[in-house]
């Protein structure tokens, strides 16, 4: 029996619980801040529904601590998922790599992700949301700030704060004006659908579709009257239009060389490994990144091309290509099966970013030219890959990372002397210069600086040059610039095109006709774990497989 005297506590109702955000009111107005300035891919309906889970009224204040305690790692999942940071399946596949770095390269990527700028910028805002909070309940301003932003954000999945201020790279566009007439070789995709994420991926597999018919035809045989030559392909790692425009080397001696120049070229990929693989099978149209591991059809294969020709094939690097299987992702997934050029007797120049020699490549030139002199094979097809841009790079005896344009500089000497010990040679070489992808000298929004896990306009936007040396005919002033969208396709191709060597016996040679209507290739770049493409002259991304959004600028 009860005591009368005793006063009667009932149980609080569970709607009388509510006890607002506290900290996490912080978490949100920090996430607000990022997607106001375009430094987050915003995922409105996550985060409401994560909101609602700290807000949901529960009695017991223990186990309002423990939500708080569970909510932890959830949050910070979150947070990470709204970013542009790579995702777990991205970061599981490259952590193999990852432990390839040396120590030093590791510190440096460190100091880099941190952004001391923004640091502060929190720490300002914290004192802000701590000062204002003892008079306003910030909860409700969160809470209607996140409903609006789910509210305005049902037709897409991701939600810009700001106004559309996407900027398209100045030459990085599927609707350039081609110089002369090239319908009868473009790769038109319509792209008359609104930008939706249902009609960018439809947009995708149209243009993998239309990729799997194209090909680059070479003749079965050589004329009679077929001049033999040399085919060197100078495969750059890390160099793109927006890393020479960073460090100002535009007017730099080497684009004298060239006679035709791609001014709008896509290398497709942001990683050295399917970089290679490309440029290995570039007489087929472009394939999705899961493809480029499969078998293809032998005519894909670029250099069994020219074999069949009577190219003999050579393998040179200024590195032992062993650092993520490069070396054996050509010789697996490229076919280049002809032996590695050895480095005996090459003084190393710099050491790479996992701690290994990269080699002399004044070195390595001099000694392909001998070797050509001296060879009694009248044609020749090399592959030869260098790195000395490569982000993590360094001088010898030094852990600190060396800045990009004494290297970027110093290469271009390199090539520009080489380039003129080929003229003064007198044989006859056709010079491909076709770097692998940029090296992200300037970060954006999406990645820091020599990030490259998204294949970004600025980086897969690359300088494409081609020389012949040793012609009859007198070169042109400057060089015949190829402005239309182009890739792979329109390299092979224009191989193809001088396979018989002719241009060099001839007594004059009309460039233009040597680059009319070469196949046009729209802009779609992938790696494993992310697709950007142009659409509509605009960048948009699509991450891990899920909807589109426009790249941030």
């Amino acid at each position: 029996m009860s005591d009368p005297k005793r006063p009667y506590r009932s149980s609080p109702s569970l709607w009388a619980c509510w006890r607002g955000l506290e900290g996490w009111n912080f978490y949100f107005l920090l996430k607000f801040a990022l997607l106001w300035f375009g430094y987050l891919n915003f995922h409105p309906l996550s985060n409401l529904v994560f909101l609602a889970w700290l807000l949901f009224p529960v009695r017991s204040l223990r186990l309002h601590r423990i939500r708080h305690w569970i909510s932890i790692p959830i949050g910070f999942a979150l947070f990470w998922h709204d970013t542009w940071l790579p995702g777990i399946a991205s970061i599981i596949s490259q952590g193999g790599q990852l432990s390839g770095f040396s120590f030093d390269y590791i510190v440096d990527l460190l100091n880099r992700f941190i952004n001391w700028q923004m640091v502060g910028s929190a720490f300002v805002l914290l004192v802000i949301y701590l000062f204002i909070s003892q008079w306003i309940r910030v909860t409700v301003i969160v809470t209607l700030l996140l409903l609006w932003i789910n509210l305005v954000n049902i037709a897409g999945p991701a939600f810009s704060l700001l106004p559309d201020k996407i900027a398209t790279p100045a030459v990085m566009s599927d609707n350039q004006t081609p110089e002369k007439p090239q319908a009868a070789s473009q790769n038109v995709l319509d792209q008359s659908a609104p930008p939706t994420s249902a009609n960018l991926t439809a947009y995708l597999n149209r243009f993998y579709d239309e990729e799997k018919k194209r090909v680059s035809h070479f003749p079965q045989t050589l004329p009679p009257d077929s001049a033999p030559f040399d085919l060197l392909v100078i495969n750059i790692c890390s160099l793109a239009w927006s890393d020479i425009d960073a460090v100002q080397l535009r007017d730099h001696p080497l684009w004298k060389h060239f006679d035709i120049l791609f001014n709008n070229y896509n290398s497709a990929t942001a990683y050295s490994g399917p970089a290679g693989i490309r440029l290995l099978r570039a007489s087929c149209g472009q394939s999705s990144h899961h493809d480029l591991y499969q078998p293809a059809d032998s005519q894909c294969y670029m250099f069994d091309n020219l074999a069949k020709l009577g190219f003999k094939t050579e393998l040179m690097m200024d590195h032992t290509g062993e650092f993520g299987g490069y070396l054996d992702n050509l010789r697996k997934d490229g076919d280049m099966q002809a032996p590695l050029m050895s480095l005996a007797g090459i003084d190393p120049e710099l050491t790479s970013f996992d701690g290994t020699p990269v080699f002399s490549n004044a070195e390595l030139m001099r000694r392909w030219l001998d070797n050509r002199q001296k060879s009694s094979d009248t044609r020749s097809a090399t592959f030869y890959n260098l790195i000395p841009l490569h982000d993590g790079t360094r001088e010898l005896g030094s852990t600190k990372t060396a800045p990009y344009l004494p290297r970027a500089k110093a290469l271009f000497d390199q090539l520009d002397t080489f380039f003129t010990n080929l003229d003064k040679s007198g044989r006859r070489v056709m010079v491909v210069v076709v770097p692998e992808h940029g090296a992200a000298v300037v970060g954006d929004k999406m990645q820091m600086s020599g990030l490259r896990d998204i294949p970004s306009p600025s980086i897969t936007h690359v300088p494409v040059g081609i020389k012949f040396v040793g012609m009859k005919a007198p070169h042109q002033d400057q060089p015949l610039s190829v402005n239309t969208p182009t890739s792979l396709l329109a390299l092979s191709d224009l191989i193809s095109r001088a396979v018989d060597g002719k241009v060099f016996n001839a007594a004059n040679v009309n460039m233009s006709a040597l680059i009319e209507n070469l196949p046009q290739t729209p802009v779609v770049s992938e790696n494993d774990n992310a697709v950007v493409m142009m659409y509509q002259g605009k960048p948009w991304i699509r991450l891990n497989g899920g909807d589109w959004v426009a790249y941030p600028q």
